[in-house]
Order: C-alpha cells, then structure tokens, then sequence
C-alpha cells in the first residue's frame, strides 16, 4: 500500500512543480497585450485608429492611401519635412475611391499594389530631398 501512495505524490509533486515552471516561464514573457505606442518623433505614418474601419485589412489600405497622398503631396509642394502632418484619416476616408479595387467591402483595395506605389514614391522624395 504504500508504494501506490509513494508513487501518487511523487506524480503529483512532478506535476505541480511542471506547472509551476510553465506558469513562470509564460508569466515573465508576456507582459500586456497593448500595442506598443509608436515614437511620434519619428517620421512614419500612423496607426490607423481601430474605429476608422473594422477590418484590419481595410485599415492597412487606408494606412497606405495616406502614405500614398502624403507623399504625393510633398513631391508636388517639394516639402521636405514630415508629410503626414499635412493628410489626416478623414480625408483619406473622403478621397479613396481611385484607390478602390473591389465591389467586396472586406478587400476594397489591393494592399499589396498600394504599398508597392507608396514604397516608389517615397523614394522619389527621399531623392528629391537629398538635392
């Protein structure tokens, strides 16, 4: 009788101490699961906001449309600063519609031609501004 009692708490104890370990492994890993907060110093374009639309795809779009516009903006004024203090998200909301793909309100726009298009054009100001 006692090695079925000996053998029940040594399980126990292996199991509780695995646990124990697993608890703080995960424990000291993760610390919140807010997004970290952008540095505003820093010359990028913002987050979208969770409320501008549902769907991260479609707020990817929108991220890429302002970069698009800001850009574009910038390379016709020939301003050199950062260019997403002059388009906020109510007129990238207002002017997409040239950016629109899809009659499918999940994937409105190609988010992947759009970045291409604001990758390009980022370039061409980072080159105009280099002068």
């Amino acid at each position: 009788m006692i090695r079925p009692t000996t053998a029940l708490l040594y399980t126990l104890a292996i199991t509780s101490s695995a646990m124990s370990l697993f608890a703080q492994t995960s424990q000291d890993g993760f610390q919140t699961m807010a997004q970290p907060t952008e540095d505003q110093s820093e010359c990028k374009a913002p987050r979208p906001p969770k409320d501008l639309h549902s769907f991260a795809y479609v707020r990817n779009g929108y991220r890429e449309i302002m970069r698009i516009e800001a850009y574009q903006n910038s390379i016709d004024t020939e301003f050199c600063g950062c260019p997403f203090a002059e388009v906020d998200w109510a007129y990238v909301v207002e002017n997409n519609e040239q950016y629109i793909t899809s009659d499918n309100p999940k994937l409105p726009f190609d988010v992947i031609e759009l970045r291409n298009h604001a990758d390009s054009l980022e370039a061409v100001l980072d080159e105009t501004c280099e002068r």
